[in-house]
This record gives structure tokens, C-alpha cells and sequence, in this order.
């Protein structure tokens, strides 16, 4: 039984070794009806032009805006497009993955489908990438997003080159081109939650960013809230690194000797001075700095816990609705 299993996996293997092509793209969509016809033709006319074997493959995480009618379209008029709706929103990450364990291309390149990011950039991303790269990465250069924005994701792109022990200016921008090994290496990792450009340079050889133009996006509203956003930085911290609890420990030692200190001081006070009522406000606001600290460390507690709580669970990822390829 274990050879007739055996030999099941090797035609496998083959069969989808023969149908390797050139080059996977893989689109999440949400709610993104407005721009999907002009992004599809934009996309093959780039793709088409490059002269190389290629696949599109959109994955529907749970629009209701009439999109999974249209990829349905986009499908059954072009033989290079392969459609997975999931059953409910899951997020942009888990949408990749799932574009990822589909892709049968030797180069595959991520993109959005609010067309913020000009598919016309791929040739760039693949033309650095033969120069023997594992992973390229695109930077927003001229970004068209609102301050605040901009100035949340400055901060997530520095802590993410911390934690992770490669700079990038751009964690964040979604086009992106990956080898073979490191979407294997990505699809094997089990975790829920989980960022992708993040993963794949902690498995990467060699990183490069180039920057990429950024338009305005053309209708509807970005989809990573300030909340979505926090919650994603959550996730990166408590994903790839022990450092914001190993931070807390430090900062509980260092306030431990400063707060010995400070009694020995009030002690010696009392001996020298006598009784006084002075500085009681001080000591209140000592205390709420000590209480705030102690939340803060419980809820980074918490989000390591939870963390732990869902993986354990093993849940999958997503759930697909429908596979049209």
C-alpha cells in the first residue's frame, strides 16, 4: 500500500513538473469590482509582451461586491486565469498563501487588485530578480497615500527590518517577486497568521528592493483600517519575535532597582527631614506609570498566548468555495 502511495506522489510530481509555466501571478481580491476588467487588461497586455509562459491566479477572499461574478468571466474567457473563492474574508495574507499552494510557476509575483501598484512594473521586478535574487521586493517611491498612513507604515517598515534583520524601505507594497523555493518554503509553514513578505526573507538568500511607481487608488477605500493595520503589527511582533516581551522583562528589572532606589532615598529622607506630606502627587504618578507598565505587560502576554491558543487549534487557514482552473 505504501508503494501504490508512493507511486501515486511521483506521477504527481511529474505531472506537475510538465505543467510548470514561466511565471504565477497571484492577485488577492476583495470588494474589488471597479478595477477589475481594467486590471485584468492591463496585467495580460504586460504579461503577453514579456514573452514568457505565465498564469494569473485571483484568489476571492469573500467580496460582496459582485467580484466572483466577474472572475468567473475573466475565467471562462482567458485560458491563463485560475479563480479560488473562499467562503468567507480571511485577509490578504491567507489569500496569498492560498494563491501560493496553487502557483506552478518557476517566478511567482504578487500584486493588488486596487490597482494602486501599476502591473506594468512587473518586468522590473523580474529583470532584478535574474540577476540572482531570491526575493525583489517594490518601494512605493512618491507614495499617494494620506500622512497618517504613511506615517504608521514608516514606523511597522522599521520594526519589521528589526525583527526580521533585513532593511527594507517597503514591507508593505504587495508587488513582489518570489523563486520557486521560497513559495515552497512559505506554503510548508503552518502558522494562521502569518505576514508573507516577512516570512519569505527570513527564508531568502538574497533580497533586493527597486522602486515601483504608486497611483491613487481609483475607487473604493483601502482595505487595512488603522485597527487592521494594528492588529497586523501585533502579529508581526508576536510572529517573528520575542523581543517586545524580552523589552518588557528588561524594563521590569531596570524600574525594579529604580523603585529600591527610590525607597532607600524616601527612607533616608524621612530619618534626615522628619514626617512630610510633600510629593505625594509624584508617587501618584510613579504609580500609574508602574500599573500601565503592568498592563502593558500583560497584554503583550496575552498576544503571545493567543497566538499560541490558535495555532494549537489547527484550524485551516481558509476555507475554498469554489476552484476554477
Amino acid at each position: 500500500m505504501s508503494s501504490d502511495g508512493s507511486a501515486v506522489r511521483k506521477v504527481e510530481a511529474v505531472e506537475a513538473s510538465a505543467a510548470r509555466v514561466d511565471l504565477s501571478v497571484v492577485i488577492p481580491i476583495f470588494n474589488e469590482a471597479e478595477t477589475l476588467s481594467n486590471l485584468h487588461q492591463r496585467l495580460s497586455k504586460t504579461l503577453k509582451e514579456m514573452g514568457r509562459s505565465y498564469e494569473v491566479i485571483y484568489v476571492d477572499d469573500g467580496s460582496t461586491d459582485g467580484s466572483g461574478a466577474l472572475l468567473k468571466k475573466l475565467h471562462q474567457t482567458d485560458l491563463t486565469v485560475k479563480v479560488l473563492r473562499f467562503n468567507r474574508n480571511y485577509g490578504q495574507h491567507a489569500a496569498v498563501v492560498g494563491g501560493f499552494e496553487r502557483a506552478l510557476g518557476e517566478v511567482v509575483v504578487t500584486l493588488d487588485g486596487d490597482l494602486q501598484n501599476p502591473p506594468e512594473e512587473i518586468p522590473k521586478l523580474l529583470a532584478k530578480l535574474d540577476e540572482g535574487y531570491d526575493v525583489v521586493g517594490g518601494w512605493r517611491a512618491g507614495r499617494r497615500d494620506p500622512f497618517a498612513r504613511r506615517l504608521f507604515s514608516l514606523l511597522i517598515n522599521r520594526v519589521t527590518s528589526l525583527i526580521v534583520g533585513v532593511r527594507m524601505k517597503d514591507y508593505g507594497c504587495m508587488l513582489r517577486a518570489y523563486r520557486r523555493q521560497v513559495v515552497e518554503r512559505i506554503c510548508q509553514c503552518q502558522e494562521v497568521s502569518s505576514f508573507i513578505p516577512a516570512l519569505a526573507n527570513s527564508f531568502a538568500g538574497a533580497v533586493a528592493e527597486i522602486p515601483i511607481g504608486h497611483a491613487p487608488r481609483e475607487s473604493g477605500q483601502s482595505k487595512y483600517t488603522p485597527f487592521r493595520l494594528m492588529r497586523l503589527n501585533f502579529d508581526l511582533l508576536t510572529g517573528f519575535s520575542l523581543l517586545p516581551i524580552q523589552v518588557v522583562s528588561f524594563a521590569g528589572i531596570l524600574i525594579s532597582i529604580l523603585g529600591l532606589s527610590f525607597a532607600l532615598f524616601l527612607a533616608i529622607r524621612r530619618l534626615w527631614v522628619g514626617p512630610e506630606v510633600e510629593g505625594v502627587f509624584t508617587l501618584f504618578a510613579i504609580l500609574f506609570f508602574f500599573v500601565g507598565l503592568q498592563i502593558l505587560a500583560l497584554g503583550l502576554i496575552g498576544e503571545y498566548i493567543g497566538r499560541i491558543y490558535m495555532e494549537v487549534r489547527r484550524r485551516p487557514r481558509y476555507v475554498i468555495k469554489e476552484i476554477l482552473e
